[in-house]
């Protein structure tokens, strides 16, 4: 199962966090990322769901990485990443810095690989080249995620330096993974830019994601990618390969959801995979949300 996005700070998302259940003893749960800015508020999620689940995974999110003026915790940037690891395997959660788990249930063998490639402005707008171009028409239309206050790229000098630099250690971790198991693909921000172009707010895609990552679910053979950031749970396909969008959302947002008629209805399968009768191919989404992104991140 997977879920992103659940932002813990929200009281109806606590409410829907502490319902999630294991529908089996033997059942793993992914956690894609925004779990929530205050670390402590991330550490008691981890450590509920570590009790119900047999094996509970972690990536991080943009809110994770915030340092947010409400989190007694001061640490900025990889610092921040690298507190939240350890504090993840203290009470027994798996991150992108762990040996990848391979599931061997129903659906496997795969790897479950988590991923840490944060953005690096290069899902640029149209008729922009340059990264400064794009964040100056973002700027002048208003659309400007939080990120640019609250998440720092310390010691790199930017969230791009961050990028490349986790683009290049991952890379090196996929590749030398057995050909023969594929791998369930897990990152918070989209390997594909696909994804976002149906957003509300086309500005908004320079904070979700790197065309350094572009292929890598035809590179790495991925038996699915899993991902949460933009908000419209959803699944698509690309190169015949399955998206799955998690998020659970901001409490006005599943609202609107409801009123298009898709409604919340908890984690998502991963695997086993059942397809669900919506389900259109060719990079088409199944129609589970609207493109309700919001434009602060």
């Amino acid at each position: 199962m997977a879920v992103s996005d659940v932002h813990i700070g929200y009281a109806e998302n606590r409410g829907l966090v502490e319902s999630i259940e294991a529908g089996s003893p033997e059942d793993w749960l992914i956690l894609g990322g925004d779990v929530g800015e205050i670390a402590a508020d991330i550490i008691a999620v981890w450590r509920l769901m570590r009790s119900r689940f047999a094996k509970v995974i972690w990536v991080p999110g943009n809110h994770e990485l915030w340092t947010a003026k409400q989190d007694p915790l001061r640490l900025r940037g990889d610092a921040r990443y690298r507190y939240l690891v350890a504090a993840a395997r203290d009470v027994g959660v798996l991150t992108p810095e762990d040996p990848y788990p391979v599931w061997v249930g129903e659906g496997g063998p795969v790897v479950v690989a988590p991923l840490f490639i944060p953005y690096d402005y290069t899902f640029r707008p149209a008729g922009t080249t340059t990264r400064d171009e794009a964040l100056d028409l973002a700027r002048s239309t208003g659309v400007v995620c939080t990120d640019e206050w609250l998440l720092h790229a310390d010691p790199y000098p930017r969230i791009d330096d961050w990028s490349r630099a986790r683009v290049t250690y991952t890379e090196q971790r996929l590749a030398a993974l057995d050909p023969a198991v594929p791998p369930v693909l897990v990152n918070h921000w989209p390997l594909v830019r696909q994804p976002c172009d149906i957003l509300r707010y086309p500005e908004f895609a320079l904070w979700c994601g790197t065309t350094a990552t572009a292929d890598w679910h035809l590179r790495f053979r991925a038996a699915a990618a899993v991902y949460g950031h933009l908000h419209i749970p959803r699944t698509t396909w690309y190169d015949d390969v399955r998206f799955e969008e998690v998020s659970m959302g901001y409490p006005r947002e599943r609202a609107a959801w409801e009123a298009y008629g898709r409604p919340y209805i908890g984690p998502r399968q991963i695997l086993p995979y059942v397809p669900r009768p919506e389900r259109k191919r060719v990079g088409t989404a199944s129609g589970d949300a609207s493109a309700t992104a919001s434009a602060r991140g």
